[in-house]
């Protein structure tokens, strides 16, 4: 079944979707993007995820060319045409096209904007309840890190590595020390109990969930440590975990094929996983 999706003021069917082949978000990844995860028919988290939209535009200097109450408008809209009931909704914005191919920026170039929505099973996901095996990778992608940009080829290229290897996901490693995940955040519990996860820096994303699962978990009075912590150290936790839009809070098994605990998602995951899916659907607008 074809979709519906938002280009540049329209709503087209997929088919008819296109973006000048001069684009500056396809000739040198000068766009920014965002995801919002949809359960029921309802966005989660989506005012913060708007703002973090927001704050990566203005680090590349660059404007939203709808307003933000039109572009929550565009995305309800797809959600109710394309009777998305569970899945994602996606933005994109470029810098836009110029008459040529040029590296310096042009000052009357206008922005791009595109959206589309993407069903995907997300409350009731295998990977979910099996847990996942993920690799170590060195982490080779550019240091702002915590704007998002479609300047993902490393981070797709490491995904692909696990998966070759057998795994399913990969943990970026500068130094000795865990980043994040290809498209993820990344946390340990300790043999302690304590939720250990990288603090906010230029090296990470600054991810919605991950800030929406260090709430829950103060509000379950766990331990936390907001510091960077070692490969070693992940071989040696007692539980782990990914955090993302899509993802929530997707349990690690395995890291590098040292296995975690029983080789099954952990209970404390396993708890705020489910804390924090009853507390987007409770929210969700």
């Amino acid at each position: 079944m074809s979709r519906t999706v938002y280009v540049n003021g329209e709503y087209i069917d997929e088919t008819n979707a296109s973006l000048s082949i001069f684009d500056r978000g396809l000739l040198f990844a000068d766009s920014v993007y965002e995801v919002s995860s949809v359960l029921q028919g309802k966005l989660i988290d989506n005012a913060a995820h708007l703002a973090r939209l927001q704050r990566s535009l203005a680090a590349l200097n660059m404007a939203l060319p709808v307003s933000l109450e039109t572009l929550q408008q565009i995305q309800t809209r797809l959600v109710q045409a394309n009777q998305l009931q569970e899945g994602i909704v996606y933005i994109q914005v470029t810098r836009g096209a110029s008459a040529e191919r040029s590296f310096a920026i042009p000052s009357d170039i206008s922005a791009s904007l595109i959206v589309f929505t993407q069903a995907a099973n997300l409350m009731h996901s295998p990977l979910a309840e099996r847990g996942i095996k993920v690799i170590t990778v060195e982490d080779i992608r550019w240091q702002r890190r915590d704007i998002k940009t479609t300047m993902l080829l490393p981070a797709s290229l490491a995904k692909q590595q696990a998966i070759n290897a057998g795994a399913d996901d990969a943990w970026l490693v500068s130094e000795g020390y865990v980043n994040e995940g290809s498209a993820n955040n990344a946390f340990i519990i300790t043999q302690e109990n304590s939720l250990v996860t990288r603090p906010l820096d230029q090296q990470i994303l600054h991810g919605i969930t991950r800030a929406a699962v260090l709430q829950l978990a103060q509000e379950q009075a766990l331990t936390l440590e907001e510091r960077a912590f070692t490969v070693q150290e992940a071989y040696q936790a007692k539980e782990a975990f990914s955090t993302g839009a899509s993802a929530f809070v997707l349990p690690v098994v395995a890291i590098d094929g040292h296995v975690l605990g029983n080789g099954k998602p952990g209970v404390l995951t396993r708890r705020l996983r489910q804390l924090y899916m009853e507390q987007a659907l409770a929210t969700a607008g």
